[in-house]
């Protein structure tokens, strides 16, 4: 469900922050209190379920999450992929629970399972509410041990399974990846892609799939982790009743032993494919996530791949031989991989780039890493472990990695370890481990002088465990309650001198954290003409480099403040997301301030830039959402070339980068930006009487020469249309369907479009459209709406989309009609709307609850004049709502006689299905 791609970036952004040790609670007879750890508390069931409390106040939401130790790793000859297929299947029900979706969606859960290779895991988060904790955790245990695992789910749910595989096989770098890392692997299962082998889940025995489910889907074999707010003692009784009731299996488990050996020379893999851009990878051997060595792999790759301090960086990105470069590492059971790459500009010689990277990389004996270095990447690691997972929604996904590992507390003892590690040690393991006869590559080198790395090793985590010493945990922090009338009461307004916004939010929050954005709005109409592409380059431009400090210096004053910081956008709005803590929020805010005021926009930067957006552009060119999304922004646009609300082709985007100069960034900073009409929230643990006056100082008297006047954009009619785009050997197609509305958001029909959009496709699970192609049909992993609402035109736009097999194209497009034309003619039902009611509020009540978001609204909300008092008038329409007024409110907007639909992929050669 979850793509796994994401994960191999988990040692660099693992990071958490916990509460105090939690009060001794009343524990249910046959319950033992095991241990705790930096606000972790530790239960064991008689039956051998793992607990892990993790109570946090400070935000009005709950997460579960169940792991599960099983992964791709435990599969047989035959049975890649059955992990996968089972997180798959769980979600298919029970006798208890035949439909767990739409219980899940109508209570406002945000949920997900994922599949690696040591593990499965299960979560939800969702409003904090005893009732939705006590249903989610009774479906977790009954899940766990009487899922359905039926044939007939098996086969709705095939062809989602390859539709996931077949999204995948549209990125070059992720099958790549996938195909290095088979070759880098001879027998461990490491070398078998998690998803699996299309022929193996293809004819997957369903009796051989349900034995591998009772074999390790057990009490005994399953951590169960509840985080956020909750009472302690009724959550334990709870899973006492639920998961305490489970009698585990008596069963052999599996004893898993395989290691490759030692690598003896290079290994090498070439893809040849349609599109993207030239890629140059190098993988080598390393140790198991667990190995006390682990830590100084994660410092090398840092000081090898890391953007823009990085060697490779420096040495390739820099010197114009590569686009972009990145390192990575698999913090897995058994010995994983430390993997390099870099991408090149398209038709690129990638000779050059290889020599460069491999003697850069393989090069550590006679290029020692600095102490500077270390350091650098030391303060890196730890201020992601800082900042990263304070919410406690996202504690449960992280701790799910090191329970694979073999004990929760790794989690820990990692950050211990990165804090102690020396630089003898990053350099012995760089110059053990990245060597010739070690590295997988595109290519094949014979040699007559072989290399040998260190022997693979397994890891007792119990005796790596035994002088660890946790670290004192954090303070408790208030319960703030994210109501719009509670939002109302904490926000204090105000504007700066030269018309700047101000709406802050002072609270408690876990490890001090302060969430902050700056959105600056630029121009108008006339004098934004043609200057989009500028725009676009000085707002990437600004964290490049200021007057007196470099674009690794920034990185390095970031790293130490505990922050991080984002600037993205253009014409007419450019956004500056921060994230920092209290103590170091004065001074994150003074170098936004000079890297806002005082670029330096140099000469190098901007041709770095130039190659990463040219590349960038080179590789959609060809990819089906790229081309279909282009075709739709571009369909009916009236705007002449240069306008600000022109789509312009990829051939113009690349001629447009191309022309700009440094003195075109120039010119546009100095008549554009300024703050007079930009707005700053902020959410957090900060104090608001300290901030404003900084706030003035910093920005209170900056004004731009060009002042600001919002772009309208009218209600445009469209003319249907149905556009079809051939995209050679793209094994993943895609569909997006449009149809503007002359509609606000102050509309009163707002509300019920919502709920009219939430059920028939804005909600996931339980919507027609994914109910319908989903999973009845199982002939797409992806598929909903959504509507792009305008605050200030009467200019909205209904969208559609979906993911698929090429040779289902009329299958898929025939049930989106025929459900769309379903919904029209006979309306949602009541028990529909009222499902669908309860599940949008809910949702709307879980994002007011998160920080990032809040802080993003708050900004919004000023440059629209509007209050969260707003808010609940639009919770409180959608409560009185009536199921005539949503049926209504669709079939006056909703006509599919107007639609303009693209498709893109490959249906030259293929079937196409009836």
């Amino acid at each position: 469900m979850l793509s796994r791609i994401a994960h191999v970036f988990l040692l660099f952004c693992a990071s958490l922050t916990f509460m105090p040790e939690a009060p001794a609670q009343t524990v249910p007879a046959g319950i033992k209190r095991v241990t705790a750890v930096e606000g972790i508390t530790e239960y064991a069931l008689p039956n051998g379920l793992q607990v892990l409390l993790i109570p946090d106040a400070s935000k009005p939401t709950t997460t579960v999450n169940l792991t599960v130790r099983v992964g791709s790793r435990h599969e047989n000859y035959g049975e890649t992929g059955m992990a996968h297929l089972l997180e798959h299947l769980i979600f298919k029900g029970s006798p208890k629970h035949p439909n767990p979706g739409p219980e899940l969606t109508q209570r406002g859960m945000r949920y997900n399972g994922s599949t690696w290779y040591d593990r499965t895991n299960y979560f939800a988060s969702f409003a904090t509410n005893e009732d939705h904790l006590r249903w989610y955790v009774t479906w977790l245990s009954d899940a766990l041990v009487n899922s359905n695992i039926a044939r007939k789910d098996l086969d709705s749910e095939m062809t989602v399974v390859r539709n996931e595989m077949e999204s995948g096989e549209n990125d070059p770098l992720q099958i790549l990846m996938q195909k290095m890392t088979a070759t880098a692997y001879q027998w461990h299962n490491y070398g078998n892609a998690t998803i699996g082998a299309r022929s193996d889940v293809e004819n997957v025995d369903i009796d051989r799939l349900r034995a591998f489910y009772r074999t390790y889907y057990q009490p005994d074999n399953a951590t169960l982790i509840i985080a956020g707010r909750f009472d302690e003692s009724s959550a334990l009784k709870l899973v006492a009743n639920t998961f305490g009731r489970i009698a585990t299996l008596k069963r052999d488990m599996p004893r898993l032993y395989t290691l490759d050996p030692t690598q003896d020379g290079e290994r090498a893999v070439t893809l040849r494919r349609v599109g993207g851009v030239p890629l140059v990878s190098a993988m080598y051997h390393a140790v198991p996530g667990a190995h006390p060595d682990f830590a100084a792999f994660s410092l090398a790759t840092l000081i090898l791949g890391d953007t823009p301090s990085g060697r490779l960086h420096k040495r390739l990105v820099q010197k114009g031989l590569a686009a972009d470069v990145f390192g990575l590492g698999w913090p897995l059971k058994d010995p994983g991989l430390v993997g390099f790459g870099a991408v090149a500009t398209p038709n690129q010689n990638t000779d050059a780039l290889r020599d460069v990277m491999l003697a850069t990389l393989e090069g550590v004996r006679e290029e020692p890493f600095t102490t500077e270095e270390v350091e650098r990447a030391r303060a890196t690691w730890l201020k992601n472990w800082d900042l990263g997972f304070t919410d406690p929604e996202r504690v449960g996904v992280a701790l799910s990695e090191s329970i694979a590992l073999g004990d929760w507390r790794m989690y820990f003892l990692a950050r211990d370890r990165v804090k102690a590690v020396k630089r003898e040690d990053v350099q012995r393991v760089g110059a053990n481990y990245f060597i010739r006869d070690n590295r997988t590559l595109g290519l094949y080198v014979p040699t007559e002088k072989p290399e040998r790395a260190p022997a693979p090793q397994t890891v007792d985590v119990a005796a790596q465990l035994r002088d660890f010493k946790p670290s004192a945990a954090a303070t408790k922090v208030e319960a703030f309650e994210a109501t719009p009338a509670n939002i109302e009461q904490r926000v204090r307004r105000d504007t700066l001198p030269n018309g700047m916004k101000l709406a802050l939010l002072s609270k408690g929050t876990r490890g001090q954290l302060v969430n902050a954005t700056l959105r600056l709005n630029l121009g108008d109409e006339a004098s934004l003409r043609g200057k989009d592409a500028a725009a676009s380059f000085v707002a990437d431009m600004l964290d490049r480099g200021t007057e007196t400090l470099t674009r690794e210096q920034i990185r390095d004053r970031l790293d130490a403040l505990k922050a991080r910081l984002h600037i993205a956008g253009g014409a007419p709005t450019v956004t500056v997301s921060i994230q920092t803590t209290r103590e170091n929020l004065g001074p994150v805010l003074e170098l936004v301030e000079q890297l806002l005021r005082k670029p330096a926009f140099k000469a190098d930067q901007l041709e770095e830039l130039r190659r990463e957006t040219l590349t960038d552009i080179e590789s959609n060119r060809k990819e089906p959402a790229a081309i279909v999304s282009n075709a739709i922004d571009r369909h009916g646009n009236p705007y002449p070339r240069g306008h600000v609300l022109y789509a312009p082709t990829f051939d113009e985007l690349i001629e447009d980068y191309k022309a700009i100069t440094v003195d075109d960034l120039r010119a546009f900073h100095r008549n554009f930006y300024g703050t007079q009409a930009a707005e700053f929230a902020a959410v957090g643990d900060f104090d608001a009487d300290t901030i404003k006056p900084l706030l003035a100082r910093l920005f209170g008297q900056w004004t731009a020469a060009t002042p600001y006047k919002r772009v309208p954009s009218p209600f445009i009619k469209l003319p249907p249309a149905q556009l079809m785009f051939q995209t050679p050997d793209k094994a993943n197609a895609t569909f997006i369907a449009i149809q503007p509305w002359p509609i606000s958001e102050k509309d009163a029909a707002y509300p019920a479009l919502l709920v009219a959009n939430h059920l028939l496709g804005g909600s996931g699970d339980g919507s027609r459209l994914w109910t319908r192609i989903r999973e009845k049909e199982g002939l797409s992993y992806g598929i909903g709406t959504g509507i792009d609402w305008s605050y200030f035109d009467e200019h909205s736009t209904w969208r559609s989309s979906a993911i698929f097999a090429p040779q289902n194209r009329e299958r898929v497009l025939g049930a989106w009609r025929e459900e769309i034309d379903r919904v029209l003619r006979n309306g949602f039902t009541p028990e529909e709307v009222a499902r669908g009611k309860t599940g949008l509020l809910r949702a709307r009540q879980l994002g007011r609850a998160q920080d990032a978001a809040l802080t993003g609204a708050l900004a919004v909300f000023l440059h629209q004049d509007r209050t969260f008092a707003v808010s609940q008038k639009i919770d409180d329409a959608i409560s009185r709502l009536r199921t005539e007024d949503v049926n209504a409110a669709l079939r006056r907007y909703l006509n599919p006689a107007d639609f303009v639909i693209a498709v893109g992929g490959d249906f030259s050669t293929r079937t196409v299905s009836k």
